[in-house]
């Protein structure tokens, strides 16, 4: 996790403790109205567990899902690009992993779980490690949403991923062309025997996001997004 002295424009939410490699990690957790549902990891930006990541956990869980979003940045949430730039610099790619392999591990274990598998849903810096959890965790991930975000290594290795693949992607993201996009959904299918559904939206990047740090929030193509992801993790998890 990130040193919450390494910048301080605000604090994340956190309302559970979870075990992660000897240590402990932190997280926000809600659970479904019925009080039992399928799992559901939350991947934050680099913005940090903000009030829009804690408001998707609190969406999903009122749509049936246990649903938890791990803090990786120990309490530190900004919407300063140059601190978010800095916030993710000092995150340890490993360490974050992790956290989310722990994270993973206390959904499987929790008595409000059905099923056997989760799911990973994530945005930005989250869609990139939601993708290579999905490479780690095998079998205990059965479907995987990515929000504007892949992998930073070229050619990553998806060798592991038996997940399902939803992704949403921006017409008009600059540091994510269409193009790079492709080429991550053919690596996909040539180490796995999965072909990822990806959609392309006219908008830019953090479309989904309704703090709109970036001016690039869009209530139409959200909501559509919204709906087909609800739909995908229906029908992967029951």
């Amino acid at each position: 996790m990130a040193d919450p002295a390494a910048a301080g424009a605000g604090t994340g939410r956190q309302n559970v403790t979870f075990p992660s490699n000897g240590s402990q990690a932190h997280g926000y957790l809600a659970l479904p109205p019925s009080g039992r549902g399928p799992g559901l990891l939350v991947v934050q930006e680099w913005w940090g567990l903000t009030d829009h990541i804690a408001g998707m956990v609190d969406r999903f869980a009122a749509e049936g899902f246990l649903a938890l979003a791990p803090d990786l940045y120990g309490g530190v949430t900004t919407h300063d690009r140059a601190e978010a730039a800095e916030l993710l610099k000092r995150l340890p790619v490993e360490g974050a992993v992790r956290d989310l392999r722990g994270a993973v591990d206390f959904l499987l274990g929790h008595s409000a779980l059905v099923g056997d598998a989760i799911a990973v849903v994530g945005f930005c810096m989250g869609g990139g490690f939601a993708l290579r959890l999905a490479a780690l965790e095998g079998d205990r991930v059965a479907a995987v949403v990515p929000f504007y975000g892949l992998p930073r290594e070229p050619g990553y290795d998806y060798r592991g991923l038996t997940a399902h693949v939803l992704g949403h992607f921006a017409e008009h993201d600059h540091g994510l062309p269409p193009e790079t996009v492709d080429e991550a959904a053919i690596l996909i299918g040539e180490a796995t025997d999965r072909r990822p559904e990806i959609h392309f939206y006219p908008a830019g990047h953090a479309f989904m996001n309704e703090e709109n740090p970036l001016g690039s929030y869009d209530p139409l193509q959200a909501e559509v997004a919204w709906r087909r992801t609800l739909s995908f993790l229906r029908g992967h998890l029951g």
